[in-house]
């Protein structure tokens, strides 16, 4: 884990690139007190340890399926395609797929125990934590890190997207939802220490896959917060997640934007949703 100091940043975005819907908006100072951080999201790796000492089952296993990519639903996969969500067809309900069987029955993670975990439900991830005696990061804290020391800069590592020409995130590259070229290096998830750490050593803040965080999700709720260590509202429908992930491209899910915010209820899961830790 990262220890970070307490301290102040402006947080949120005026960016015409931002979607004020989610309440991206508008850019407030924030006041932070110091906390621990986990580097790199949760993996493969980590999660077994949980499990084969809990016993855990997650909600994926319970309900009997997840959602899937469509270009990784393999052949053998397909008999177990159970619905296509007519307004998001690139996701398939395939029985059988969770966290060990990323894609389905014929998948597993044996050649990446060092990839983030996913299928994984907001509900599957706190209990994680409380395992590890640690809690899931508060958008404030996950913001906080994921900016790295730098001042209202689009990206983790600054306003460009490749930098130098280098990739630094894991996104879509290509057409959205048919082709993607994988320029960045990865089709799908990448290994939780892939690409450069930004200036507090964080790995991956920016796509990759989507990152629960504590707070109930709230488009307008931080306009009236607390200025010192502010959370989202005391319930709700959704829980909020940042960072974006493998799927998010400009001209669909402009999220891998540090100020980008987006929710799923916590029973939710899919191929593209992990997390990280925070411990105070």
């Amino acid at each position: 884990m990262v220890c970070l100091p307490a301290g102040e940043f402006l947080m949120g975005t005026n960016d015409h690139e931002g979607f004020a819907s989610d309440g991206e908006g508008p850019v407030r100072a924030v006041q932070v007190s110091s906390y621990y951080i986990d580097a790199c999201a949760v993996s493969n790796r980590k999660y077994v340890e949980f499990v084969q000492e809990t016993g855990y089952v997650t909600e994926a296993e319970m309900f009997g399926w997840s959602y899937v990519f469509h270009l990784f639903v393999s052949a053998k996969s397909a008999p177990y395609v159970k619905q296509v969500p007519q307004e998001t067809p690139w996701w398939h309900v395939v029985e059988g797929a969770y966290w060990r069987c990323p894609e389905g029955i014929d998948s597993s993670i044996e050649d990446r125990m060092n990839h983030p975990v996913v299928h994984v439900t907001w509900n599957d991830a706190n209990a994680y934590c409380k395992w590890a005696g640690k809690q899931l990061p508060t958008e404030v804290q996950w913001e906080y890190a994921a900016r790295g020391g730098l001042v209202q800069r689009r990206y983790p590592w600054g306003d460009e997207l490749k930098q130098g020409g280098e990739h630094h995130c894991n996104i879509w590259q290509g057409k959205f939802p048919i082709k993607d070229h994988a320029s960045d290096g990865y089709s799908g998830t990448a290994p939780v220490h892939a690409y450069k750490p930004n200036g507090y050593g964080i790995y991956n803040a920016s796509g990759n896959v989507w990152e629960w965080c504590a707070d109930w999700f709230s488009p307008d709720y931080h306009l009236m917060a607390e200025s010192l260590d502010p959370q989202g509202p005391p319930s709700g429908q959704a829980r909020s997640m940042r960072g974006g992930s493998y799927l998010c491209h400009k001209s669909y899910c402009n999220r891998y934007r540090v100020a980008a915010r987006s929710k799923n209820t916590p029973d939710s899961s899919s191929g593209n949703i992990g997390f990280r830790c925070v411990r105070n």
